[in-house]
């Protein structure tokens, strides 16, 4: 038998267990966090040097409690930033971007911007190496595809559909899976673009 401080058995909540709402502020953080890892382990194997780009962004105010905790509080985009990643592999100029979808069944194209795209053509046409990796996060799976593949899709969307099918990626991309180390291999589908 046991005595409960006020005299009575505690009882359960009638009403419904709370859920967290739904946030999507660090929505893609686990492909970027995939990416760094790979592009780490490329650069101490010396496969390539390939970072992600910083935002560019103009600081507006900054506060500072004490001198070792400065904190800025406001700041706005210095101008639309282009791809997330850039750098160097086998004497090229490489450079992507990388999205991630919860989406079942397409990736939807306004994932992309007008400057993104415009930015990817330019690198392209001078000789770089410009894809997107497109990660389905339901499936656990990722896929390089080529900026003309994308473009493809770009072109139509006005008046065509709105996102690219999984089954088009499935069949017209190169799958990337995850790995221990690297995370995504993706050199190695571009190495078979190279050769």
């Amino acid at each position: 038998m046991f005595h409960y401080p006020n005299g009575k058995k505690p009882q359960p909540s009638a009403g419904p267990a709370r859920s967290n709402p739904q946030t999507y502020a660090n929505r893609g953080m686990n492909l970027e966090t995939l990416l760094n890892d790979t592009n780490e382990f490329y650069r101490l194997h010396s496969r390539a040097v390939i970072h992600k780009k910083p935002t560019p962004l103009q600081i507006v105010k900054v506060d500072y409690p004490k001198r070792s905790a400065a904190k800025v509080t406001e700041a706005y985009f210095k101008q639309a930033s282009t791809t997330d990643y850039n750098g160097v592999y086998r004497g090229k100029y490489i450079d992507f971007e990388a999205k991630e979808t919860n989406n079942k069944t397409s990736f939807p194209l306004g994932n992309f911007h007008d400057h993104q795209i415009h930015h990817m053509r330019e690198c392209e046409r001078h000789g770089g190496i410009c894809f997107v990796i497109i990660r389905f996060s339901r499936y656990n799976t990722q896929y390089v595809l080529s900026t003309e593949q994308l473009l493809v899709w770009w072109e139509q969307r006005e008046s065509g559909r709105k996102s690219i099918p999984l089954s088009y990626i499935e069949q017209e991309a190169i799958e990337v899976p995850t790995r221990a180390m690297p995370a995504i291999d993706y050199l190695t589908a571009i190495e078979a673009w190279l050769d």
